[in-house]
């Protein structure tokens, strides 16, 4: 789906909403007595500028639209279902990504300027990992108090 137009994508994002809601439904049936679920949306390498070809990687006029659109599915779902959490990695990732060092742009964080990825862009790096791992704990805490 890289490269792919808002347009193009949406049968998509709309068929991955179907096929989440599907998936929260099955687990919530096969838990009677009640479960959590923690769910983390989709992080943004561009901290928030959307141009992912300062990477390496072809342009995507609408990338950062694509992925808002998931995020957008991600939360309907969450909010739908009252056992499902969002673990909200897109905004925690922010200031993470390729423009980490520049200490002018709206997300730096001056507390932890680190890139958090790994060199293919689509996972993260140790640093990353301990984020997520830590975005998990946190919101587990708070749910589950």
């Amino acid at each position: 789906m890289y490269g792919a137009s808002l347009e193009q994508a949406r049968p998509w994002v709309d068929h991955f909403e179907t096929r989440l809601n599907n998936i929260v439904t099955n687990i919530v049936n096969h838990f009677p007595a009640g479960c959590h679920i923690f769910l983390a949306n989709i992080y943004d390498p561009t901290d928030g500028v959307g141009d992912i070809h300062r990477a390496g990687l072809p342009r995507w006029r609408d990338g950062m639209k694509v992925v808002s659109a998931y995020n957008d599915a991600i939360e309907r779902c969450c909010k739908a279902h009252p056992e499902v959490h969002l673990v909200n990695f897109h905004d925690a990732f922010l200031g993470h990504g390729i423009h980490c060092r520049q200490f002018w742009s709206k997300h730096y964080d001056s507390s932890d300027p680190h890139y958090w990825y790994f060199e293919n862009l689509e996972d993260p790096n140790e640093r990353g990992y301990d984020a997520i791992r830590r975005l998990f704990l946190i919101e587990m805490a708070k749910v589950l108090k």
